[in-house]
């Protein structure tokens, strides 16, 4: 018999609305993160020389790389023929679907603009940005627990969930694969901000984004398969999508990790460029 007898989830997504206005968990949670995140960025590159300007460019080119790329991704990944053939629906972010691949992928794009129109090391931005991307990514998890979307398999484990807005008739416990997700990268968020609070200019660049990018995707890649499928085709495959995509991140951040092993060179204070990049 569970000890916990199961933990009964029945969270309305919905906070409140007024009129056609309506607040949801996961749009807040979603928006703490660059809250919070743009905060905890300011101490970091005020504390390197940088100032708090720099932070509000940076935010408003991570905002629109993350929403973009994380929608894109979505579309593109998981369900292309029907949002090829209907794109119109492809603005239609308020109806759901982000994709964490997506987001990483638009993140680091818009990151290398930010980095070269504002003359700053690639590197050294993406080593303190995934402090923060690790704290948003905790948030969002959270926000996926209050849909009670991204489900994982039914299990007797004395943790297990009954996801009741699921409307299964019996409820089936399942796996809280939001809530595993969600404490591992909190848990990356604490180690890359306890790295860069000892050791801030010294560390080797490359060091925390590889740690983040290695990390985060190898833990992606094992709850996969706690998981339920996401869309019908993944059914039929050996891996489903999520397990493929993280695949050559995981493959990025190892070769990163050894590289800074092999070459460890440490950013100019506050992540300036060398003269000679500066023309």
């Amino acid at each position: 018999m569970s000890i916990l007898n199961y933990i009964t989830w029945n969270v309305d997504p919905e906070i409140f609305s007024i009129g056609p206005l309506s607040i949801r968990w996961y749009g807040l949670l979603f928006a703490l993160g660059f809250v919070i995140g743009q905060r905890i960025l300011t101490k970091i590159y005020v504390a390197e020389g940088r100032t708090e300007g720099d932070v509000d460019v940076i935010t408003i080119y991570m905002i629109i790389g993350t929403v973009v790329g994380a929608r894109l991704g979505h579309t593109l990944f998981y369900s292309p023929e029907y949002y090829l053939s209907n794109p119109i629906e492809i603005l239609k972010i308020w109806e759901g679907g982000l994709a964490s691949h997506g987001a990483t992928i638009g993140i680091l794009f818009a990151l290398w603009l930010f980095s070269r129109n504002q003359k700053f090391d690639y590197l050294w931005v993406l080593d303190r940005i995934v402090i923060v991307v690790a704290l948003g990514g905790a948030l969002i998890r959270l926000g996926n627990l209050m849909n009670s979307e991204i489900i994982g398999h039914p299990t007797t484990v004395p943790w297990a969930f009954e996801f009741v807005r699921l409307g299964e008739n019996p409820v089936v416990p399942r796996h809280p694969t939001q809530l595993y997700e969600s404490l591992s990268v909190f848990l990356l968020f604490v180690v890359l901000y306890w790295l860069w609070s000892k050791y801030k200019g010294a560390l080797p660049k490359g060091l925390l984004f590889g740690i983040f990018v290695t990390a985060l995707f190898s833990f992606r890649f094992l709850v996969e398969f706690l998981k339920e499928d996401q869309v019908a085709k993944e059914a039929t495959m050996t891996l489903n999508l999520g397990q493929w995509l993280s695949i050559p991140l995981i493959i990025i951040g190892i070769a990163i990790l050894v590289w800074v092993w092999l070459r460890p060179t440490q950013a100019l204070p506050g992540g300036r460029l060398p003269e000679s990049s500066n023309a």
